[in-house]
């Protein structure tokens, strides 16, 4: 891998991490694409550069993380559930998971059927029921420790490659009643425990592999790592502007196409 590869995956992760199209589907694609031989190396850098687009995210709402405990709490509800849950299938995911792409074709393609859906059921029923799917006004800490679990267990499907982190959480989070924004911004700040913790498990896995690495190998994944900060800043404040006017049925026909493509080239 090269500096210029670095740059390209680091732009691709920052830009993708915090949409419901999951960035690690399309980190897997683009390494592909750019003919990057698979390796250790190349795993782990797909994983570690996420704590760019997690200091992002850090930057953003560091006010608004320390400014309740209660919202620590439910953070730490839903990472609890997930690291459970990603705890056993971590070695199964990394190891015949991360590379079928398949998989990554299916995950994207029904995950945007479903996000389409999702979106004419969830929109329907918010008009014509005052019980079902309704979108409540109250503020992110009158979230329960019940729907945390929930959204947190939703989030551990991310750990099949094309599911998106995002999607699953935000998904989860909708039919449960909570809003749009409360619903993005605590994907956004559970995303922070969440993707630290996966990183560190990669790294740890990884030390041997990792001590033999060149500082070549090392100056690619500081490219990586700064370009997923500043990418992942847009996409973050790009999102949160979208969703006020928009649902998420454009990402759900971009995951589509997307998946099309794949299963198209797949079967030349």
């Amino acid at each position: 891998m090269n500096n210029w590869h670095a740059l390209i995956l680091g732009l691709v992760e920052g830009l993708t991490e915090f949409l419901p199209i999951s960035s690690t589907a399309h980190l897997i694609l683009f390494s592909q694409w750019l003919k990057i031989p698979s390796s250790e190396f190349l795993k782990t850098f797909e994983i570690s550069i996420q704590l760019g687009a997690i200091l992002a995210v850090v930057i953003l709402y560091w006010k608004k993380i320390w400014s309740s405990w209660n919202i620590i709490f439910k953070i730490g509800t839903a990472f609890i559930t997930t690291s459970i849950i990603g705890l056993v299938l971590y070695e199964t995911a990394k190891n015949y998971l991360m590379e079928n792409n398949y998989l990554i074709g299916g995950t994207l393609f029904f995950g945007g059927i479903i996000i389409i859906l999702f979106e004419k059921y969830y929109c329907k029923n918010k008009n014509t029921s005052p019980t079902v799917l309704v979108e409540d006004d109250k503020p992110l800490e009158a979230m329960t420790y019940a729907q945390a679990t929930i959204i947190g267990a939703c989030q551990a499907l991310a750990i099949v490659p094309g599911v998106s982190r995002s999607a699953a959480t935000i998904i989860g989070g909708l039919s449960l009643g909570l809003s749009r924004t409360n619903i993005v911004e605590f994907s956004f700040l559970l995303a922070i425990p969440t993707m630290m913790a996966a990183t560190s498990l990669d790294l740890y896995k990884s030390r041997e592999t990792l001590s033999l690495l060149s500082s070549g190998d090392f100056t690619a994944w500081a490219v990586g790592f700064t370009v997923s900060f500043v990418t992942a800043i847009i996409g973050v404040k790009f999102f949160l502007k979208f969703i006020q006017k928009n649902n998420f049925a454009p990402f759900g026909w971009y995951r589509i196409i997307l998946g099309i493509i794949i299963f198209s080239y797949l079967l030349l």
